[in-house]
């Protein structure tokens, strides 16, 4: 098989993916699917500050939509990906995949019950709602819960290795191209742990909106990482004692009333999570780089109840004693780059070094083309899925900080 660019007769002994979300994991599983499929005995690690899918992989809604994107850089990441989770979640077993439909609500019918015999509108939606309007009818877009598809990865990729620990930087030997050759990931398990170290001849890093942190591993490449992480809060409701729960999502338009925009999602176990609850909270890539919000995310209470009343409003069955109740409130981030596109690629002035990062909203939606895109980059020096030139992860970086050889004709510091 194959191996990086210009790297390409280099063995690979060791990869270490930092981050142990949905997208560091579908990296390590593509990576280990394609290692066994060429006969390979790479060790792969994947190194996780907390513990697997516990920040947005473990509270996200799981929402996808393969025609979403139609048009824009990142629409082969939809379809491939769309196309991917309906075969992956056969073979990895995951019970909460389906497709369902969607529709359009606009909140408010004037105090109204809405009651309607289209299929389409879910039987609990008979409250207080004014226009409908379909946004698919379940054949382009589907759901997962994003933890159990982690967890079925990783009892499916026994070999793949989960270190806890927070990542303080990497171990290089310069070479006589210039660049510096990843030797080690370095590691802390508490702040007062010493210092270890990961073997590694390649190392992607893939930590959700704390991969800007990356800024500082690789000093050499004086790579710019603007990550903004988009703090907001999210709740579940328990199934209804009494009754089935119809398969539809929602997207709400703003409720003036409670100040939310709702977006719906049951899932299969009848139970509904539910977001777009408002009153997000915008985390700079500075305090992003301290780790805020890495070991506690709560959830805004305010935004809990209002959630509840705007829910309750337009499904008021759910306001009846048995008509479930709230099972958790939560929060999580979202990484924004400030062009809404991940940083997907190699890092200049370093060989073995990649980033994977910064997905915004459909980070959990493209985990299994992300996932196969760097997988080829890896293996094989480009992705033939996915064409990542518009994804660079030093599209922000100033040229006159980059040092090492050309990067395989790639124009640094490109935006677009």
């Amino acid at each position: 098989m194959a191996k990086s660019s210009d790297d390409a007769q280099k063995k690979i002994n060791n990869i270490v993916v930092v981050g142990g979300g949905i997208q560091g994991t579908s990296v390590a599983y593509q990576l280990a699917q394609a290692a066994d499929a060429g006969d390979n005995d790479t060790k792969i690690t994947i190194l996780e500050a907390k513990a697997v899918a516990s920040a947005a992989s473990g509270k996200g809604g799981g929402f996808m939509a393969r025609s979403w994107g139609d048009g824009s850089p990142t629409q082969s990441l939809h379809e491939l990906a769309f196309d991917m989770y309906e075969e992956l979640a056969a073979e990895l077993q995951c019970e909460s995949y389906r497709k369902l439909p969607v529709l359009s609500v606009s909140p408010g019918g004037g105090g109204k019950s809405f009651q309607s015999k289209d299929p389409l509108v879910p039987n609990w939606l008979d409250g207080n709602v004014a226009r409908i309007s379909p946004m698919g009818y379940g054949d382009d877009t589907a759901q997962i819960t994003p933890k159990e598809f982690v967890e079925q990865m990783l009892q499916h990729a026994p070999d793949i290795q989960v270190v806890l620990g927070k990542c303080t930087g990497v171990e290089t030997l310069e070479e006589e191209e210039g660049d510096e050759q990843i030797t080690g990931v370095k590691y802390r398990n508490g702040d007062d742990d010493e210092e270890k170290t990961l073997p590694a001849d390649v190392v992607v890093v893939s930590a959700g909106p704390w991969s800007c942190q990356a800024e500082d591993w690789f000093p050499n490449a004086g790579l710019k990482l603007p990550m903004e992480g988009i703090k907001s809060t999210s709740i579940v409701w328990n199934k209804p004692d009494d009754r089935d729960v119809d398969a539809t999502a929602l997207f709400c338009g703003e409720n003036s009333n409670f100040g939310t925009h709702l977006e719906v999602y049951p899932r299969p176990d009848g139970s509904i999570y539910i977001c777009g609850i408002g009153g997000s909270d915008y985390i700079s890539t500075a305090q992003l780089k301290d780790g805020a919000f890495l070991e506690d995310c709560e959830a805004n209470p305010t935004r809990v109840k209002a959630a509840q009343a705007s829910f309750r409003d337009m499904a008021p069955q759910y306001k009846e004693e048995n008509g479930g109740s709230l099972e958790k409130s939560q929060a999580c981030m979202r990484p924004c780059p400030p062009d809404a596109m991940p940083y997907m690629g190699p890092v200049p002035g370093y060989s073995g070094a990649y980033l994977n990062a910064g997905h915004n909203c459909w980070g959990i939606a493209w985990a299994p083309a992300c996932g196969k895109a760097m997988a080829e980059l890896i293996w094989e020096g480009s992705s033939s899925s996915v064409n990542l030139k518009p994804f660079d992860p030093a599209r922000f970086t100033p040229k006159v900080a980059q040092r090492g050889r050309k990067r395989r004709g790639t124009n640094v510091g490109e935006q677009w």
